[in-house]
C-alpha cells in the first residue's frame, strides 16, 4: 500500500518549454554546450556554486552574452502552472491519507523567477510535508544518493512510496532502491490522473 507520494517539480505541476533556452541562446550564437558548461550547470543545480558564479561562467565564455539576455534565456523554460494541477494536489493533501513530498531538480534562478511570475507557488509549497529542492540539499536527480537521503530522512519505506517524474534517468534510479514509479508523460498525460493510471497501486 502507498503511504507517500514523492512528485518531481517541472512538468508534472509547472509547464516547461524544455528547448527555449537552447534557441534563445542560439540568437547569441551558442551552440551546444561544452562538458565544462554541463558541469556547471549540474554545479548549480546542486547549489554548489552561486547565482552570480554560474551567470558569470556563461558570459565569460560568450562575451555577446549579458547578465540580462542570460537570465532571461535561462528562464524562458518555465512556462504555467495550470490551476487545475494545483486543485488535484490540495484535495489529496486534504485527504490525509498519504505523506506529501516534492523532489525537484531546480536552481536559484528559476525558483526566483516562479515564486516572482507564479502567485499560486506558496499555496503549492503548503500542500506538501517536506519541499526539497536540489539546490537546497546539495543533492540532484538522477543520482542514487538523492533518494536514499529522502528516505531516510522521513524513515520511507520504497515498497510504501511512489515516484512522479517526467524523466527517464529519474524513475530508474528510484527504481533500483525497490520505489514505485510513474514515469509521467509530459503533454500527453496529466498529473491530475494519477489515481486512474496508477490505479494497481491504490
Amino acid at each position: 500500500m502507498i503511504k507517500t507520494i514523492i512528485f518531481d517539480f517541472g512538468d508534472v505541476f509547472l509547464t516547461l518549454d524544455k528547448s527555449a533556452t537552447q534557441k534563445h541562446m542560439e540568437s547569441y550564437e551558442v551552440a551546444e554546450l561544452s562538458e565544462e558548461l554541463i558541469m556547471v550547470n549540474a554545479s548549480y543545480e546542486k547549489g554548489l556554486i552561486s547565482s552570480s558564479e554560474f551567470i558569470q561562467q556563461y558570459i565569460t565564455c560568450f562575451p555577446g552574452l549579458t547578465k540580462e539576455a542570460f537570465i532571461e534565456a535561462w528562464n524562458s523554460i518555465l512556462i504555467e502552472f495550470p490551476a487545475e494541477r494545483l486543485e488535484f494536489l490540495k484535495q489529496l493533501k486534504a485527504s490525509g491519507k498519504y505523506t506529501l513530498i516534492l523532489l525537484s531538480n531546480t536552481n536559484a534562478l528559476h525558483i526566483d523567477w516562479v515564486k516572482a511570475n507564479i502567485p499560486i507557488y506558496e499555496e503549492f509549497k503548503f500542500c506538501f510535508d517536506q519541499f526539497y529542492l536540489s539546490h537546497e540539499i546539495h543533492h540532484r536527480k538522477p543520482n542514487r544518493d538523492i533518494f536514499e537521503y529522502v528516505l531516510s530522512e522521513n524513515e520511507l519505506l520504497p515498497e510504501e512510496t511512489l515516484f512522479v517524474d517526467d524523466t527517464q534517468d529519474h524513475i530508474l534510479s528510484a527504481e533500483i532502491l525497490g520505489i514505485h514509479t510513474w514515469h509521467l508523460q509530459a503533454g500527453k498525460e496529466e498529473v491530475v490522473d494519477l489515481f486512474s493510471i496508477k490505479s494497481n497501486l491504490f
